[in-house]
């Protein structure tokens, strides 16, 4: 067998592959959070825009939230102010928000022209319009760090609008509050409260690290699979810290709320979306219910 066959019967391989999980993630929800790395990158932008659209014209209904945050970071720089965080989160007063706004919405659109060059019908909204998240001041560790929203409310309806005329939804994390003030919202926060709106069968955080590690200094210690309540304890152990402490906190959360399994991938890696939902072993960490069985289940299957 000559070489050229060789590599094409590896396509056909890799193809047969996918086709279970084709088959049973047919018409389920699939939230994606994409920022970090994956969206300063343009090439890796396109590859996980790719993944998205090919996630979409196999049968799967994605919704993606983004994020901004370096893109922002930037602009409140161009207008000589210095971004400030408090424990991940940025302080946002009125000119900061405004900026912010302005920022979200032009990556939007440009995620949505991205989707629609590979022929999949995409619209860009916010968590603005048509109500669809509300929120209350959110504190960190009791100071008010501004116009930061804490999601306390998700309505949905314009999202299953959307996805039932065929369209793929792509989210800013903006929201108001009762009295309609514009808040910022984290991205991962967003993503989970709609992720467990919708009852999404995944949740997949695109992030600037591979996934889990018990110890971040040993390599060998990485975690393809852990159920919600190793990482509970992972967390109280004190094994979790920094950025990835609320984006745990986030997935076991969304696993206890409806919805069937969360995903942490490296962003960097081209195409680690199709890599963790369509192939056996996964690229990252998929955290499970406590029910779910783990012996000798592909890592993406449920």
């Amino acid at each position: 067998m000559d070489k050229d066959m060789t590599e094409v019967l590896k396509k056909a391989e890799v193809l047969i592959e996918a086709l279970p999980y084709i088959q049973r993630f047919n018409r389920k929800v699939i939230v994606v959070k994409y920022g970090g790395s994956a969206m300063s990158n343009e090439e890796l932008q396109r590859n996980v825009i790719k993944d998205v659209a090919l996630l979409k014209l196999v049968g799967f209904k994605p919704i993606i939230v983004h994020g901004g945050g370096k893109e922002i970071s930037r602009w409140v720089g161009k207008v000589g102010k210095e971004a400030e965080f408090v424990n991940g989160l940025r302080v946002t007063d009125e000119e900061t928000m405004e900026i912010a706004e302005m920022v979200l919405s032009k990556v939007n659109k440009s995620l949505v022209t991205m989707v629609q060059e590979l022929g999949v019908k995409a619209v860009g909204i916010s968590g603005k319009d048509g109500c669809l998240l509300k929120v209350d001041r959110k504190y960190s560790d009791g100071k008010d760090i501004g116009f930061v929203g804490d999601v306390k409310e998700v309505n949905p309806d314009l999202l299953y609008d959307l996805l039932e005329k065929d369209f793929l939804p792509i989210v800013a994390p903006i929201g108001l509050d009762d009295n309609f003030q514009t808040y910022n919202i984290n991205a991962d926060d967003a993503a989970c409260a709609i992720a467990k709106a919708v009852h999404a069968e995944k949740l997949a955080f695109l992030t600037d690290i591979e996934g889990i590690y018990k110890d971040i200094n040993d390599k060998d210690s990485f975690l393809s699979r852990m159920k919600a309540s190793e990482a509970d304890k992972l967390i109280e152990e004190g094994f979790i810290g920094g950025g990835m402490l609320p984006k745990l906190a986030n997935c076991t959360s969304a696993i206890r709320n409806g919805v069937n399994r969360v995903h942490i991938l490296d962003g960097r890696i081209p195409h680690c979306l199709l890599l963790e939902i369509f192939t056996y072993h996964g690229v990252g960490t998929a955290i499970l219910h406590d029910d779910d069985q783990l012996n000798d289940v592909p890592v993406s299957e449920s």
